[in-house]
């Protein structure tokens, strides 16, 4: 007897259907991981999107929230399990996992904790996906794309960190709001290291191509009567503002993520301040991974643009050599692998 879908449907072609070519998956379901996901899904960016964490029960009410809403998306196939077959295939991984810093936890203590997460996790992306790009965005994000990095085995343009993209976008919006202008009008960019030792190019501000340093030569500086640099110092204070009002940043970070991903699905060659491997750029000589204005196409970072910086900013951008983010504490020590610390992926 037949089953009303054998009445219903007719089948034309015999095989299985090919597999997805623009598929997402997001790893962590937390705050920042869902944001990303309904970024991703709002912009009909992915085909397929997989949810990965190690909470069952979270990870399938996502899923099943995000199924439910189907009728008004674009992506016709939503899936979620523990078990990273699921990534299979993936074109983009977006890596939010990790933990939070507890109270009375160091720094380094958090980042230990972190990278021992991502030994488990890093393998398992690449194994299921080895042609995928991934974006990384847990914190402190510089170092953990770094570490990412090394356990992927990927090459470097393959693997970025959403790094000052989200600054930049604080400081945008920031300064258009005092110009009285939109933020897509207003042209400046903050490198470096994500947080609160970002860089605010002053130098590079422009307006409908008109230069702000050249209309204030101490535009920025520490003797500017305004004090625009006020503006840099609100976009560090925002995310711990954010945080302390509402207990966690997501949407801005999610569209962030977003924001890359689409250049990279489509093939924008659009520019983004990522962080990406900048050994042998700006002076800085060891393998370390900060923010710069990155053109992201299907490669990945497809190329760095080379701006021309101050001596101030070259120097506060490299920071001395630091390391791979600002809680690289060994700082003027050569990093090796007999020399090891948090950083490395094969440490104890």
């Amino acid at each position: 007897m037949s089953s009303v879908m054998q009445k219903l449907i007719t089948p034309m072609a015999s095989g299985p259907a090919e597999p997805p070519r623009n598929k997402v998956t997001v790893v962590g379901v937390g705050m920042v991981g869902m944001a990303c996901a309904v970024s991703i899904l709002l912009r009909d960016l992915a085909d397929e999107l997989a949810l990965v964490d190690v909470m069952e029960d979270k990870l399938k009410g996502e899923m099943m929230d995000l199924q439910h809403g189907s009728l008004f998306l674009k992506t016709s196939k939503i899936v979620a399990d523990k078990d990273y077959a699921v990534t299979a295939n993936s074109r983009i991984v977006v890596v939010t996992a990790g933990v939070r810093q507890q109270e009375g936890e160091s720094r380094l203590n958090l980042v230990q904790r972190n990278v021992n997460i991502f030994k488990h996790i890093i393998p398992q992306i690449v194994k299921h996906s080895p042609n995928c790009t991934l974006i990384v965005v847990s914190n402190p994000v510089d170092v953990l794309t770094y570490v990412t990095w090394k356990l992927s085995g990927l090459p470097k343009h393959r693997v970025i960190g959403s790094g000052t993209n989200l600054d930049s976008a604080r400081f945008r919006f920031l300064m258009a709001e005092r110009l009285g202008i939109h933020a897509t009008s207003f042209n400046g960019w903050v490198l470096g290291e994500h947080g609160d030792t970002s860089v605010p190019v002053w130098s590079g501000v422009s307006v409908a191509g008109v230069n702000l340093q050249k209309l204030n030569p101490e535009f920025g500086l520490d003797g500017d009567k305004e004090d625009w640099k006020a503006t840099h110092k609100e976009v560090v204070d925002s995310a711990y503002e954010v945080i302390k009002l509402k207990g966690y940043t997501n949407w801005a970070i999610g569209l962030s993520v977003a924001d890359l991903t689409e250049s990279i699905i489509k093939n924008m060659s659009r520019i983004h301040p990522v962080s990406t491997m900048v050994k042998d750029m700006y002076g800085i000589g060891e393998e370390v991974f900060l923010s710069l204005p990155c053109v992201l196409n299907s490669n990945g970072v497809g190329s760095v643009i080379n701006m021309t910086l101050t001596d101030a900013e070259e120097k506060d951008c490299g920071g001395g050599e630091r390391g791979a983010g600002e809680a690289h504490t060994h700082i003027n020590t050569p990093h090796t692998w007999e020399n090891r610390c948090f950083l490395c992926p094969l440490s104890p």
